[in-house]
């Protein structure tokens, strides 16, 4: 097509034409004022010379009309998968594509919208900016939305210049039930009572039997147990009081069962991570008598700010006889009922120093501390010369619970501490051997203990091993409690760094936050860590080499993920999640779960198809909302500022942008003739006003 126009190069600058118009225009009407005969051809020439300096020309342009476009952007998020979502989603695709096809020039731009990275949600607004962008403003007749109205990033609205709107699937009788939890602490005190609050909420067209009123099982696992059901209403807010049983990463894992017609279940399981932290640690120390070891033990303890110890020492044994009163020997007395029996499930561990009975604890005490034991509690024995006497604590009730039991030899030797094949494998001693210190000679090692209790090893896990590879350090799980028995009391000597030294206060730590249950330090687990969608999945075992970890994905996949040893006992494999919610993990007859993401994604927190939440931007551009369930509507043309949308049709606004092919330019008028005439045109006003001056004289 073709158009012309008139445009103008003035030779002088514009702001000179307009004075020189302005002076005209002065002087023809004082001509007119004083009755001047030849003000008209003064007025021609004026005209003429303005139109010579203004310089017109005629301007032909040959343009070649563009194409209008459609911006069509289709969601694919996880939520377009539900119930027959994608074949709506596809056969309107399909519709609109063959109608703008079918109009005369104009073409569609589709762009795909999916999940975004993380737990984003629908970034459908994201993807119109972006193909916005790429198009010119001028072309973009109006854009398209199929999806089910979920989207997430509304912030990144774009400025259309044309309507928008939104083909919507799903159906009106759809209706999901999901479980929301509402208040979830990252911590908790082990002990104390903390509250969940959670509630399971249904959605859309909900069926009789369903909403307000009705009830639903709940099911409740705690690390991956046998989960306890109960009914609870729906559409309440449920406060469940939770008190942690472990340290470290709690896992509870709440899940109500799929109902009949719901759009999906993958919302209606949740998972929340508490770390159990404890408040105070609570140690009570019983030395026998004292010995350079025994302030080892109270350092290593006093210097951890979360332990409460309580310490006695035995400085004199019942049977002494020297005259000395009984007040001038201690501050206080031995509280023995109040610790071994009323307040005993108070304290984390009991450690024994170097005891012996004495007299002093019962044998109803001692039957006690075997109870607390098999009830949870920790007890180590940091034995000496004690042990294998007569008087050996392993003679009491606390032998039933013993590792090993003593042979009555006690080898005054010197020897190196060596961690044992089995120790290798074992958080409490697995790794002591990078802390070897480097001694004089260059021979790396520790410094050597010189006493040794015999023992004779019983169902107890040897970690170390001393003189002649006998058993040093032996730990056993008892009931649902742990003791351990160390058969030297030579430990000290690291700490005062004899012939080197060695990782004495690590491997004591260690050895005490192993009896008090800290999880990392668990023998037998299996742990997954999530970062996204990656998950390291660490295997810890003092027995065979596990081969690979099953996986159940979220929507009931099986996947397996193979291992690799990363140290003796420790072995890990990484696994990318092909879904966010949570997985499964199951190895022997261990089990554990892990959530990536959210146990229910963004995309799955809300399911039912809605307008509300495009509504202000499609209303803002005239657009519409026009559910697919009635049919792909009818594409129209309508002029801009119309209303785009009506029922069964949504309109576009047809933008008629082109591109010049060709531009001419042809002057039409000769700025020399024009002059000219302009002279003579004054020169005839000149002649014709001096003829009548003549006459008049």
């Amino acid at each position: 097509m073709n158009a012309d126009s008139i445009i103008f190069a003035p030779l002088l600058p514009w702001i000179a034409l307009y004075v020189a118009c302005a002076l005209a225009v002065l002087l023809i009407g004082l001509a007119i004022w004083r009755g001047l005969a030849g003000w008209w051809l003064r007025a021609l020439a004026a005209v003429a010379l303005l139109v010579a300096l203004a310089n017109p020309s005629l301007q032909q342009e040959e343009r070649n009309p563009l194409t209008d476009i459609v911006l069509v952007v289709v969601d694919e998020s996880s939520s377009q998968g539900l119930s027959d979502r994608a074949e709506q989603t596809q056969a309107a695709l399909g519709r609109v594509l063959a109608q703008i096809a079918a109009m005369p020039d104009t073409e569609a731009r589709v762009a795909v919208v999916s999940d975004g990275e993380g737990d984003e949600g629908t970034r459908a607004m994201a993807a119109l900016s972006e193909a916005l962008a790429e198009e010119p403003r001028a072309r973009v007749a109006g854009a398209i939305l199929i999806s089910d109205g979920r989207v997430h990033d509304m912030e990144r609205t774009p400025d259309l210049p044309a309507p928008l709107h939104l083909l919507m699937t799903g159906h009106s009788t759809d209706w999901d039930r999901r479980l929301v939890v509402q208040n979830a602490p990252a911590f908790g005190i082990l002990g104390e009572e903390i509250t969940l609050t959670l509630m399971i909420e249904d959605q859309g067209d909900v069926p009789a039997n369903g909403g307000p009123g009705a009830t639903v099982p709940l099911s409740i696992a705690i690390d991956g147990e046998e989960p306890r059901t109960y009914d609870v209403p729906v559409g309440e807010e449920l406060s469940l009081p939770v008190t942690l049983s472990h340290g470290g990463k709690n896992v509870i894992q709440f899940v109500t069962p799929t109902a009949e017609g719901e759009l999906t279940d993958r919302n209606n399981a949740a998972v929340v991570q508490i770390n159990g932290v404890r408040d105070r640690l609570r140690v009570l120390l019983v030395s026998g008598e004292p010995h350079p070891g025994e302030r080892t033990w109270r350092n290593l303890l006093k210097s951890d700010s979360s332990v409460d110890l309580v310490h006695f020492t035995i400085l004199r044994p019942p049977e002494k006889q020297d005259g000395v009163p009984v007040s001038e020997l201690s501050l206080i007395a031995f509280p023995t009922r109040e610790l071994f029996i009323e307040k005993i499930d108070e304290f984390d561990l009991i450690i024994f120093d170097r005891y012996k009975r004495r007299g002093i604890l019962p044998t109803l005490y001692l039957e006690n501390i075997r109870d607390y034991v098999e009830r949870g509690g920790a007890v180590l024995v940091a034995a000496g010369p004690d042990f294998a006497s007569a008087d050996s604590i392993y003679r009491s009730p606390l032998g039933d619970i013993m590792p090993a039991s003593p042979s009555a030899r006690v080898l005054e030797e010197g020897y190196l501490p060596e961690v044992t094949d089995l120790g290798e494998k074992h958080p409490v001693t697995e790794g002591l051997e990078a802390l070897y210190p480097s001694q004089e000679d260059g021979v790396p090692g520790w410094g050597r203990w010189f006493r040794l209790v015999d023992l004779i090893p019983g169902q107890g896990q040897v970690v170390m091993s001393g003189l002649e590879e006998r058993p040093l350090l032996v730990l056993q799980r008892q009931g649902e409690g742990r003791v351990a028995l160390m058969a030297s009391d030579h430990a000290w000597l690291w700490s005062r760094g004899f012939e080197g030294g060695g990782p004495q206060l690590e491997l004591l730590r260690r050895l005490a936050h192993w009896m008090m249950k800290e999880p990392d330090l668990e023998e037998e687990s299996l742990t997954a860590e999530a970062v996204g969608q990656e998950m390291t999945v660490t295997r810890r075992t003092l027995g065979d080499a596990p081969s690979e970890v099953e996986v159940t994905g979220p929507d009931g996949s099986l996947y397996t993920v193979p291992l690799e040893e990363l140290s003796p006992g420790l072995y890990q494999g990484v696994f990318e999640g092909p879904d966010l919610g949570l997985y499964r993990l199951v190895e022997g007859d261990k089990t554990a779960v892990v959530a990536l993401g959210p146990s229910a994604p963004k995309e799955f927190e809300e399911t039912i198809a809605t307008g509300e939440v495009l509504e202000a931007a499609v209303d803002a551009r005239r657009g519409g909302v026009v559910p697919l369930e009635d049919g792909t509507p009818d594409i129209r043309q309508v002029r801009e500022g119309r209303v785009a949308a009506g029922r069964g049709w949504v309109g576009i606004t047809p933008r008629e942008a082109y591109v010049t092919a060709d531009v001419t330019v042809i002057p039409l008028v000769n700025p020399l003739l024009f002059l000219a005439l302009a002279a003579l045109m004054s020169l005839g006003a000149w002649l014709l006003e001096g003829r009548r001056g003549a006459k008049g004289s």
